[in-house]
């Protein structure tokens, strides 16, 4: 890595295919046929596929392995453990040496043949990156609603606006990627920071389908990951728990006038009540307590970004022995 964090570029191809492997195993086959078939429909020659292990628990980098030891244009970047999507993506874009990126995930979701509208938007338009969006979201009711609501809630409280159910899958020109990778985000939310790095973006519709198998994103990790996207682009629930914190000494406020009036304007009335002070103390407490947290998590998020780890770990990079024709 340089100085800047950025990989240095060397031997550069026309285009460089980056995926990410997590018990990816049974896709691979069908993955690599499907992109070296839209590879000879669009007459690309100059290609290489890096494959990123995640920290994979299958034999997925083992296939890949083997893979290498059969085509030339074939890398396999091992990190030292499962470090997150989002990581390893990363890694994948930094090891790239194309000068354009197409990251795609594995799992057949999205047919890598849309690289070929993507390619085709690229080269009609001269943007810096194109990418894929869903016009009506994969799944049943609830993972439609729950994606629908997970976006809705990030772009209103974020300052980033980041259209709503996009897809991993973009092809990427090289100034775009290596802007990315300077950006040194250890709190790490892709899609906020693909899109806070500007550049010209244009997306089209793509149909994606349901992965084979259970996916490995459950709801808390759903969760989790809107808590983290929110956190690290926009600081609206700091200012939230200023409001909330406000509305609450109002009502104390409001409620002490009302039991000294009370108290003065009939000085033999017994104040009853207790039941009634004991909730709103109880509440109050409550909204001290999600102040509180949500000043933590902000503070966690400063502890991180200031402990300058890195984003992953290379452990091994297999590269092909055969030379490139």
């Amino acid at each position: 890595m340089s100085a800047s964090g950025v990989e240095q570029v060397g031997n550069a191809c026309a285009l460089s295919i980056v995926t990410c492997l997590y018990k990816s195993r049974p896709f691979l086959s069908e993955f690599v046929r499907l992109c070296d078939e839209v590879l000879g429909g669009l007459g690309i020659s100059s290609v290489e596929f890096v494959f990123v292990d995640d920290g994979s628990p299958d034999d997925s980098a083992s296939w890949v392995r083997q893979l290498c030891r059969e085509r030339s244009n074939i890398r396999l970047v091992e990190l030292s453990r499962n470090f997150g999507h989002h990581q390893a993506a990363i890694a994948g874009m930094a090891h790239a040496r194309g000068d354009r990126v197409f990251l795609v995930d594995c799992d057949l979701e999205v047919s890598p043949g849309f690289l070929g509208d993507l390619w085709q938007k690229m080269g009609e338009t001269q943007a810096d990156v194109v990418y894929g969006y869903q016009q009506e979201r994969k799944g049943g009711w609830l993972e439609r609603r729950g994606g629908s609501l997970f976006w809705s809630a990030f772009n209103r409280l974020s300052d980033t606006a980041v259209p709503p159910s996009v897809v991993t899958e973009r092809l990427m020109n090289r100034r775009y990627v290596e802007a990315l990778l300077c950006l040194g985000d250890r709190n790490v939310f892709l899609a906020g920071m693909m899109y806070w790095a500007g550049f010209l973006q244009l997306g089209i519709p793509v149909v994606k389908t349901r992965r084979a198998g259970v996916s490995s994103y459950t709801l808390g990790k759903r969760l989790s990951l809107l808590v983290q996207a929110v956190t690290s682009f926009s600081a609206k629930p700091l200012y939230a728990s200023l409001w909330i914190g406000g509305v609450a000494l109002l009502c104390s406020l409001v409620n002490a006038a009302y039991v000294v009036l009370r108290k003065l304007i009939d000085p033999g009335s017994t104040l009853v009540g207790f039941p009634t002070i004991v909730a709103l103390l109880t509440a109050f407490f409550g909204i001290m307590m999600i102040g509180l947290g949500i000043i933590g998590i902000y503070v966690g998020r400063i502890f991180v970004q200031t402990q300058q780890r890195p984003l992953y770990i290379v452990k091994h990079i297999e590269q092909s022995p055969i030379e490139p024709k």
